[in-house]
This record gives C-alpha cells, sequence and structure tokens, in this order.
C-alpha cells in the first residue's frame, strides 16, 4: 500500500521516514503497512486545501448538501468492506462496527440537511438606532485540520468532515496511525464524486506528520479527537498562532445507579458502558456508583455478566467483546492489573490478560475501590469497572462530579423525577438516563472541565466551522 495518502485531488506515495505497521489485533500480528507523509508533503497537502478554498466556499448550499448525500450513499455501497476492515483493525464484533458505519452514514445524511438551511441563516439583525441596518452571515472558518483517533475511525472523521464541508471549509485529515486504512475511503468517494481537487486531503503518520499538521501556520482551525496528553500539544500549537481549536479528550465517567432501578436492566446499562468496543472509549462509565440499598444483589449478577461476556477474534467467532486494538494499549491497561494487586484491590471478575494469541484482556470488575485509587481517578481505557457504594443523592453526586474529567454519566432509577435532577446536577456535557450509550447526530458531543473544549454533533458541530461575519450599513 503505496500511494496511501490523497493530496490535491491524487494518490501519492509516502514520503516520509516512518513506516507505519497496520495490525490484526486479534492475531497480534501487521497484514500491511505504508510510509508516512514527510513535512513536505503536508505542506503540499495545506497548500491544496488553501487553493481549493476559495472555489469551495462559494458553491452552493445544495451543491455541497450534494457532494454529502453522496459521500453518505458511498458509504452504504461500501458496508461489507469498511465493516470487515473495522472487525480486522479494530478488533470490534461484528454489531459494533455495523453501527459505527450507520453512524458515518447518519452524520452525512444529517448535515446535508443543514447545508441547505444555511441560507436561511443569513438574516437582517433588528438595531434600536435609527439610519443604520445590519446583517448576518455565517461564514466558512477556512482550511481546517483534523486529527481523529484509533478508537472510532471512519465515525469520528465523519463528525469533523462532514461539518466542515457543509460549511464550506477544505479539509486535510490525519487518521491514526493505529487505524490508517478506512478513512482511505474518504478519498475513494471523493474521487468517485468528483469533489473538487483540495477540498478534502487525507495524510497518514505518526508523533512527526501531526506535530507537522498541528504547528502548520496554513490552518485555520483544528480539530483533534485523542487523548489528553497529546491534546495539551495541540492546543499549545493552537495558541502560538492564536487559532481556534476544538478538543474533545479523555473521561473518567460515572454511572450511577440508584436502590429502586430493575437489577437486571442496571446490569445491561453497566455491562454496555464499560465492555463497547472493548472498554476503548471515552465515554466508558468506568466508575460505578451504587446505592446500599441495592448493591449486595447487583454485584453478583453483575459479576456473573462480565464472566460470561464472549470473548474473542470478530472475524472468526461469535462475540460480545473483541481484542484491544494495539499492543501499547494492551500494555497499559495489564499496567492497571498490576497496580490493583498492589493496591489490594478485590477483584470480582477478571483482573488478567488472556491467556491466547492477540491483544485480549478480560472484562474487569473491582469493588470498594478507594476514591484515591489510581483507578478510579485515571482513564484506563479498557474494560475495567472500578466499583463504589453511596447511600444519598447527595453523596452520589458529590462522588460522579468528584473528577478532572466531565464527559459523560448515566443515571439508572425508577424516579425519573429524582433522575432528571440528577442528570442537571452532573457536571459533564451528555448524560443518559436508564440507556444505554445511544448517540444521535442531532445531540450534541463533547465534555466539560478536562474532557476538552467546544462540542460536535448537532448544529453545534456545524458552527464551529463557521465564522460570523457582521455588516452595519449607514442608510442615513
Amino acid at each position: 500500500m503505496t500511494t496511501s495518502h490523497y493530496i490535491a485531488g491524487h494518490w501519492v506515495e509516502g514520503q516520509g521516514s516512518d513506516c507505519i505497521s497496520v495490525n490484526d489485533p486479534a492475531q497480534g500480528q501487521p497484514f500491511a503497512e505504508l510510509m508516512a507523509a514527510s513535512v513536505t508533503q503536508v505542506d503540499q497537502a495545506v497548500a491544496a486545501a488553501r487553493n481549493a478554498l476559495p472555489a469551495w466556499k462559494s458553491t452552493s448550499a445544495s451543491e455541497r448538501a450534494a457532494f454529502l448525500r453522496g459521500f453518505a450513499e458511498q458509504l452504504g455501497q461500501r458496508r461489507e468492506a469498511l465493516v470487515t476492515l473495522q472487525m480486522r483493525n479494530n478488533g470490534k464484533p461484528r454489531h459494533e462496527a455495523e453501527i459505527d458505519l450507520d453512524d458515518a452514514i447518519a452524520t452525512f445524511g444529517y448535515y446535508a440537511e443543514l447545508a441547505e438551511q444555511l441560507p436561511s441563516k443569513n438574516r437582517t439583525v433588528p438595531l434600536a438606532a435609527p439610519g443604520f441596518t445590519a446583517r448576518t452571515r455565517l461564514e466558512p472558518v477556512g482550511v481546517v485540520g483534523l486529527i481523529v483517533p484509533w478508537n472510532f475511525p471512519l465515525v469520528t472523521s465523519a463528525w469533523k468532515l462532514a461539518p466542515a464541508l457543509a460549511a464550506g471549509c477544505t479539509v486535510l485529515l490525519k487518521p491514526s496511525e493505529v487505524t490508517p486504512l478506512i478513512e482511505q475511503a474518504y478519498g475513494q468517494i471523493a474521487d468517485a464524486l468528483g469533489l473538487p481537487a483540495g477540498v478534502l486531503n487525507i495524510v497518514n503518520g505518526k508523533a512527526e506528520t501531526g506535530a507537522a499538521l498541528s504547528n502548520h501556520n496554513g490552518l485555520d482551525k483544528l480539530s483533534f479527537t485523542g487523548s489528553n496528553s497529546v491534546g495539551s500539544q495541540v492546543m499549545r500549537s493552537a495558541s502560538a498562532q492564536c487559532r481556534p481549536v476544538t478538543l474533545e479528550l479523555g473521561g473518567k465517567s460515572a454511572i450511577v445507579v440508584f436502590e429502586d432501578c430493575d437489577v437486571d436492566q442496571a446490569v445491561e446499562w453497566i455491562v454496555a458502558g464499560i465492555s463497547w468496543n472493548a472498554g476503548q472509549m471515552c465515554s466508558a462509565t468506568s466508575r460505578l456508583l451504587v446505592q446500599d440499598g441495592i448493591a449486595n444483589a447487583l454485584l453478583p449478577r453483575l459479576q456473573a455478566a462480565l464472566a460470561n461476556l464472549r470473548v474473542g477474534n470478530p472475524l472468526t467467532e461469535e462475540v460480545d467483546m473483541g481484542p484491544l486494538t494495539s499492543q501499547a494499549q494492551w500494555l497499559k491497561v495489564a499496567s492497571y492489573f498490576a497496580t490493583a494487586r498492589e493496591e489490594g484491590l478485590q477483584c470480582l471478575a477478571g483482573g488478567h490478560a488472556l491467556d491466547r494469541e492477540g491483544w485480549f484482556v478480560s472484562p474487569t470488575l473491582y469493588t470498594d475501590v478507594p476514591k484515591d485509587s489510581r483507578l478510579w481517578t485515571e482513564e484506563i481505557f479498557g474494560p475495567v469497572l472500578c466499583a463504589r457504594r453511596f447511600t444519598t443523592e447527595e453523596q452520589a453526586i458529590a462522588e460522579a462530579n468528584d473528577s478532572r474529567f466531565g464527559l459523560v454519566a448515566t443515571v439508572c432509577s425508577a424516579d425519573l423525577e429524582r433522575a432528571e435532577r440528577v442528570a442537571d446536577a452532573l457536571e459533564v456535557g451528555h448524560v443518559w438516563i436508564n440507556s444505554v450509550q445511544a448517540v444521535f447526530v442531532e445531540t450534541s458531543w463533547g465534555g466539560t472541565k478536562g474532557s476538552g473544549i467546544g462540542r460536535e454533533l448537532g448544529p453545534w458541530g456545524l458552527s464551529a466551522y463557521q465564522s460570523v461575519k457582521h455588516v452595519t450599513r449607514c442608510v442615513g
């Protein structure tokens, strides 16, 4: 796979110094290699986006909407290939890979509709002062750099790419070096649709490529999803240019279970919140707060449910959970198992890597975890659940909010008035009540505190790629 970069409407060979090895995590073995883009190629991609910007932002809203619908249709036509690639490169079970693809398709369709509404957003503004008129224009912010993670490739890129194109921006997309292949579908689709050259550019690479992009003075905005450590570097780069940035970072989210909740339903919601994508998601509800009155009934059932999850290779087995996506992540999760043993935590399920080929770990549950434990406070990014008991609603809210993160939370209670009250009190960007983590393109995504800056999805996702221009005219 030598022509792995899409620049100015052409597929080109990587000229960087890094060789990217693409792995099948269920086997722990590489199945493809590609050369990273060079710094010069990043420059070329940014220049291509800059050259394409005047014409692209001048296209009609209906033209841009047609391209976005084309992306949605083309993704659907590639369904089996993209689902299989998600399973092979990410280790996702088939049902998860299919949901990811459907999410990406829905995102392009949704922003096609919003694009068509853009002309009505330019409007006259009433003024109190006589002799003047005023109007607003929503304009594309310009050339944007999009840096996406490995845990939800195709999806996270759709959340950024679709609104950016809808707004009239031109784009440089950098996929994760762990999962660089699936985003190439967007370049293939751009070719198939006749998207003007330079509107979408894709460069693959490791840290050198990411730094070249985030430091580039030819960008007007950066949007990054990933770890807090890398996000802080991206923010520093943006601050040097006084450039707007959207950051979607980590989480250490709580799921709060009150004693009036149905035990079996609660177990279903808890398991989904920690085992989906093998817990490799910033929204994983990895802190379980369970009320005293239900704890003794819930914890044994939860223990059994986690122990009964089918873990294996999604390409060859019927599974509920696949492997961790990279060896680095496997080693990181294993280090937390070691920390738990050092801290003397009580383990009810799992707590170890699985003795088989590939990067598999067991779904894990620790109970009565102290608030100062690293496993309670740090994002693990694996199927590791820590539980604590609480007595009162006020205590549950205080402990859920006692985190440097603020991405999501889940509340489980038969008392809907209480559930709504607790949801309002939680310091996070998204709350589910009595539900698995259903994410809809019409709602917002993003967090408070250390979980990031800005919002994606919904109309907020589109506004992230728009600037507001005000035109005031004297008519006296």
